[in-house]
């Protein structure tokens, strides 16, 4: 080895003074060919195996040029100013939504799955193979972002960070992909179909054998691209699978696509037996276009969840603090930007109102399409539809933490919990493949042993007749479907093991205040303590009211004229300190050094004064200076326009509790003409649990309904919970359905989808499993040639996907 040759692989250096491609190994600098041979020997040094150099006998191989390329492409996802735009905190671990290409069938998604499950670091893999998308959780401390995408490259698949736009543009190379490989194998299909057709039944009279054996050579040619290339599809999936040291549903369809071929090779050149190169390419194609059109159905399923993102401009206009108007990109903004909106503008970021009225289209979220008046102080989400009126918004979350982007998120989230049907089925599959493997050499050896000379053709139809490609699409294709409707119509689940569960439910309990009513309070009566100005306590309770979340609070910053004049009121703003929230109960906070608490009466009343609320009875808030009632106030809302038909729907086949927070009373007076089985007032977040717990041991299944802090316990237990309408951030943590809209008719048609894909999951097993039982006998029998066994097996798998595909137009 000469100082002109790589140090790494001997090869001579084609510029050995440009002085690129050097390393410090052994204590002296060394020059290297090429960038693939530099990665290698940094990455052996790094790695504390530098005496590999000093021991060696022979030269390394020359390593790959893109090496370099490959690594610098994937370390560049560990920067942590990139990883602001995609990768989001759980906690102390982080989790990231990866697009990925290379994905052809269920096995790959479980394969995926059990590859990266295995490294230590990742804490949980769920790959939706519908979507081609996986949602990883990773420990920071023990794995970076890019040995990840590392591992997933070994095993044959290639992730990045997922966005709509890649997405698309990943979608749509595989599609270029199938119809090039599709577009292949059916051409040529046709041709040497009218070959062989024409040689099976004699259209060409009676010719030589030289002339049959040249049509076998034709034949042959044009099969070999067709296997080569249409066919890869299927042997890659193989290779991943038996490298991984399993079976998927590619193992039976290679063996019987290379023994065809090679039965025919054989035939071909010994001039002695039949071919099947028609069959061959028939069966690539038949499979081709039904994972084509599987293809389709899935991404036509992912684009009304998956692509939400597309709604929200690239740019916005936003108004700088010396009142320069500017543009800037979106994804720019930051918390307390200002940004301005325009009619027909759509809205580019979460905020809040500041300035300004307008109608708003929100059907992009909720699929309501009737405008939502927005003023001062009202919440707007990036992708809506500003229709008239201008509005002046406060940025309130970045674009990675966008309502759309948490929508996406969730989607994805939904996915890693698979129902216990869809567990199933990938289990059975797997066992149903090696099955299948274990019939087919049986098959074989028996015919064989009666001296059959179909033996090799038997097994062959065996094969390709009973691969379980309908089996794995059975679930996660109906999952998929269901879950893009759903999102359609505003409902956004956050487990997709839910709708399973939801068709079990025979009980739903719904919280009052926000649920069945509008959470939009007034004050209707008010009650002042002697020596205690009115305009005083109004004051006083604004300002702590001003520091809650509770829909109550709304009441006093917009005081009714029952309540007497807002001129009138004293405008005083007064400092809270020590603010404190005590769910179900109420709120305290210090003004002036002094302790004041609203709330309800067991919250917020001294025993020593219990005796007084029997003055005004139908008070539910109290205002008071410690545990001394100053005012009470009578706090009214009204149902939703919707409350009483959605509650006749589900009393038709569940039973119906409210239970509330608001005093014995307003309950009755309110659940009297609804068809409300059990209706209990004045409980505090704690009895709401047990009150749930306590149907859960009489047998029943709980559907739990609510939207605010106190109803996260109850959420949490409930063996379904559903966030309601505009619910705060902990009830939609605790809650496994949100609706985004705010119509309670929505849980009618979230009952009626769990259903149908109940239904649907049952039938596309059903389906498969039968049709396997069904033509398993004729298979083995000899009763059916491989050309039928090709188009049976292809029809059987798109009627599952058709069939799930069903559940978006109804």
């Amino acid at each position: 080895m000469t100082k002109h040759d790589c140090y790494h692989c001997g090869l001579p250096i084609a510029s050995p003074d440009n002085g690129k491609f050097t390393t410090v190994i052994l204590g002296q600098q060394r020059d290297m060919c090429c960038p693939g041979c530099l990665a290698v020997a940094e990455a052996i040094v790094n790695n504390g195996l530098e005496d590999y150099y000093q021991f060696r006998t022979e030269p390394a191989q020359k390593s790959d040029d893109g090496i370099l390329e490959t690594l610098d492409k994937l370390k560049v996802y560990d920067d942590p100013s990139l990883q602001e735009e995609f990768v989001f905190e759980e906690g102390q671990d982080k989790q990231i939504q990866l697009t990925l290409e290379g994905i052809t069938c269920a096995a790959c998604g479980w394969l995926i799955e059990k590859q990266l499950s295995k490294v230590e670091g990742i804490k949980q893999v769920a790959v939706n193979v519908q979507e081609r998308r996986a949602l990883v959780t990773w420990s920071p401390f023990q794995i970076k972002l890019s040995q990840i995408l590392s591992t997933l490259k070994r095993i044959g698949y290639v992730g990045s960070p997922f966005h709509p736009d890649e997405h698309e543009a990943s979608y749509k190379r595989e599609q270029k992909t199938f119809l090039k490989k599709l577009g292949l194998a059916g051409i040529m299909t046709m041709q040497v179909m009218m070959l062989m057709t024409g040689l099976y039944f004699d259209w060409f009279g009676a010719i030589e054998l030289e002339t049959r054996q040249y049509f076998y050579w034709v034949a042959l040619t044009l099969t070999t691209p067709v296997v080569l290339y249409s066919g890869s599809t299927f042997y890659v999936g193989a290779a991943k699978a038996l490298s991984a040291k399993t079976v998927n549903m590619d193992v039976p369809v290679t063996l019987a696509i290379f023994g065809t071929y090679i039965a025919g090779i054989r035939s071909t050149v010994l001039e002695q037996g039949e071919v099947y190169f028609e069959s061959i390419c028939m069966f690539i194609f038949l499979l081709l276009l039904s994972r084509f059109l599987e293809h389709r159905s899935r991404h036509r399923a992912a684009q009304i969840s998956a692509n939400m993102m597309q709604y929200v401009p690239v740019s916005a206009t936003k108004l700088n603090p010396d009142g320069i108007i500017t543009e800037c990109l979106a994804k720019q903004l930051k918390i307390d930007d200002v940004v301005l909106v325009k009619p027909g503008e759509t809205v580019p970021i979460d905020g809040v109102v500041t300035d300004g009225n307008a109608a708003v289209d929100e059907s992009m979220l909720t699929g309501e399409f009737n405008p939502v008046h927005k003023s001062n102080s009202s919440p707007v989400y990036g992708g809506t539809v500003c229709q008239d009126g201008t509005l002046t918004i406060t940025v309130t979350q970045t674009l990675k933490n966008a309502l759309v982007n948490q929508i996406v998120r969730l989607q994805a989230s939904a996915m890693a919990s698979k129902p216990k049907a869809a567990q199933i089925a990938d289990n059975f599959s797997r066992y149903f493949v090696t099955a299948v493997l274990l019939i087919s050499a049986l098959t074989y050896g028996f015919w064989a042993y009666q001296g059959s000379d179909e033996a090799f053709w038997i097994t062959i139809s065996v094969l390709v007749a009973t691969c379980p490609c309908a089996l794995g699409l059975a679930t996660p294709s109906a999952l998929t479907c269901a879950m893009a409707k759903l999102n359609r119509q505003g409902i956004l689940l956050k487990r997709a093991d839910a709708l399973e569960q939801i068709t079990d439910i025979d009980t739903i309990a719904l919280d009052k205040t926000g649920t069945l009513t509008k959470g939009k309070f007034t004050i209707s009566n008010a009650w002042y303590a002697d020596g205690v100005d009115s305009n005083s306590a109004l004051s006083i309770a604004r300002a702590l009211e001003s520091r809650s979340e509770h829909p109550i609070a709304k009441a006093f910053s917009e005081i009714s004229a029952s309540s007497g004049s807002a001129d009138a009121i004293d405008n005083t703003v007064h400092k809270v300190t020590n603010f404190t929230v005590t769910p179900g109960g109420g709120i305290s906070g210090e003004i002036n050094d002094t302790l004041f608490s609203m709330g309800s009466a067991a919250f917020s009343v001294h025993e020593s004064q219990l005796k007084l609320i029997e003055a005004f009875p139908s008070a539910n808030v109290f205002l008071t200076v410690k545990g001394r009632i100053m005012a009470a106030y009578e706090v009214k809302d009204s149902l939703r326009e919707d409350t009483q038909e959605t509650l006749d729907i589900l009393a038709a086949s569940h039973t119906l509790a409210v239970l509330s927070g608001d005093t014995q009373q307003n309950v009755n007076a309110l659940t009297a003409p609804l068809p409300i089985s059990t209706a209990k007032g004045g409980l505090t977040p704690e009895q709401k649990y047990e009150a749930v717990q306590a149907m859960q041991q009489s047998g029943a299944k709980v559907m739990m309904m609510g939207d605010g802090i106190n109803d996260a316990p109850v959420l949490a237990s409930a063996d379904v919970a559903i966030a309601v309408g505009n619910a705060t951030d902990v009830a939609k943590t605790a809650a496994d359905v949100i609706l985004l809209g705010d119509q309670l008719l929505s849980v009618p048609e979230l009952i009626r989808t769990a259903h149908q894909v109940k239904q649907k999951i049952r039938q596309n097993i059903g389906w498969s499993v039968g049709y396997n039982v069904l033509i398993l006998p004729f298979a083995v029998s000899g009763l059916l040639s491989p050309w039928m066994a090709v188009v049976g097996m292809s029809l059987s798998s798109i009627i599952v996907v058709t069939n799930s595909t069903r559940l978006l137009s109804k």
